[in-house]
């Protein structure tokens, strides 16, 4: 079962223009500026293979939270494995200003957990400490359809890396919420949906 959430204004329904062209290294991208629209992202550690994520998932959790109650947003979903997440938000109305919310979260999490990593000359003139990939993946969802992809996604993704068997296995994952509001059963399981999802 899946869920059917109501979570995407009408005028957002025929917007065709999606963020899944997004590349790591692409210079000539630029984010569009749809307020109150909902995003799914993927970020990511500058080292994959690393467990620091989940190492230190109340470093995470505290981050997300100081950072929605200076920029608030809504959580649509949330997975977290050991080197990377992927979410679902939806911004206010008027708001389309994520990437300040990721630099929040990111400088936030580094901070508190205080970890450096090899950096490159550019990441050390910026200040920045080196354990995030500096861009993130972003897709405009389009419609219930499209939501609905992406939130199984974020679901199995866990599964998809061999972490558990089921996805309500997975402890970091906004499935619980899910499943404690009745929207989608404890034994759901799904295959990997088809698309673009930042990996």
């Amino acid at each position: 079962m899946v869920p059917t959430l109501r979570m995407i204004s009408p005028r957002h329904t025929k917007v065709s223009l999606t963020l899944s062209a997004l590349r790591f290294g692409r210079s000539d991208y630029l984010r569009p500026h749809l307020t109150g629209a909902t995003i799914y992202f993927t970020v990511t550690l500058a080292r994959r293979g690393e467990d620091l994520l989940c190492r230190e998932i109340e470093h995470l959790r505290a981050a997300v939270r100081s950072t929605r109650a200076d920029l608030p947003f809504d959580i649509v979903a949330w997975v977290v494995l050991p080197d990377h997440l992927n979410a679902i938000w939806r911004l206010p109305p008027g708001d389309s200003d994520y990437s300040t919310r990721w630099k929040a979260i990111k400088t936030r999490f580094t901070k508190s957990v205080g970890v450096t990593a090899p950096r490159s000359a550019s990441k050390r003139a910026k200040g920045e400490l080196g354990i995030w990939q500096r861009r993130f993946f972003d897709h405009l969802i389009r419609d219930q359809a499209d939501l609905d992809v992406h939130m199984r996604f974020c679901w199995i993704n866990p599964v998809k890396h061999g972490l558990v068997e089921r996805a309500a296995d997975w402890p970091y994952s906004s499935i619980h919420r899910e499943i404690a509001r009745v929207m989608v059963e404890p034994e759901w399981s799904g295959s990997v949906p088809e698309g673009e999802f930042g990996e």
